[in-house]
């Protein structure tokens, strides 16, 4: 490969290393409008975006479609709270991989089961949980995208010099792409599973019950 792939390489990976996700300390303790979550939002993750300038974060309409299909509960006095936050967050990493009814039938059970609870154990201590993860998959992350770029440095070895460059630079991002749709079957697959699950407890819930005569 040329050097200007290698640089390119270099470049993922050092972006890599700047990654971070919200904490749960950066989001806002008071209620927020519709106005100040978006501005919150485009202020926090336009980094994350592949056109900044123009690419946009979240819309009055994108949250109001998320309220109408489940994905958000409802604002209270058009206010949205710290926990409504967290959940546009986990919804707008989702949204580049899941569909719309993927992302409502994984998040149901969390609003539906630690949205504003009293106890303990409630939506911010997932929310921390999931993205302490974070640094440890970027280190298993970074070594893993090395190795197939050193994999396909080896592809396409007799194709034409002027053709090379580019069949290389194709294998690694089939490479890449293979991987992506393998782990996006997989959560498919877990996404399924946890619907059927759901769908068994509520058949077994609405069962009459029979008594011995």
């Amino acid at each position: 490969m040329t050097i200007n792939t290698e640089d390119l390489l270099n470049s993922i990976l050092e972006s890599l290393d700047r990654i971070e996700s919200i904490k749960a300390d950066d989001i806002p303790n008071i209620d927020l409008y519709m106005d100040q979550v978006t501005t919150f939002m485009e202020a926090h993750l336009r980094h994350s975006t592949r056109n900044p300038d123009v690419d946009k974060i979240l819309t009055k309409t994108m949250i109001n479609n998320y309220a109408k299909n489940d994905l958000l509960p409802p604002p209270v006095r058009k206010k949205y709270s710290k926990e409504h936050v967290m959940l546009l967050i986990f919804i707008y990493y989702y949204k580049g991989i899941l569909s719309i009814s993927d992302i409502q039938r994984l998040l149901q059970p969390i609003t539906g089961r630690f949205f504003n609870t009293a106890g303990e154990y409630g939506l911010e201590n997932i929310y921390e949980e999931a993205f302490s993860l974070e640094k440890e998959q970027i280190a298993i992350l970074k070594e893993d995208i090395r190795e197939r770029f050193k994999r396909s440095e080896h592809t396409f070895e007799d194709a034409p010099e002027e053709n090379k460059d580019f069949l290389q630079t194709f294998a690694f991002i089939c490479m890449l792409s293979f991987d992506v749709y393998v782990k996006k079957l997989l959560i498919e697959k877990m996404i399924d599973g946890m619907r059927k699950e759901e769908k068994n407890r509520g058949e077994k819930k609405q069962k009459p019950k029979t008594t011995e005569e």
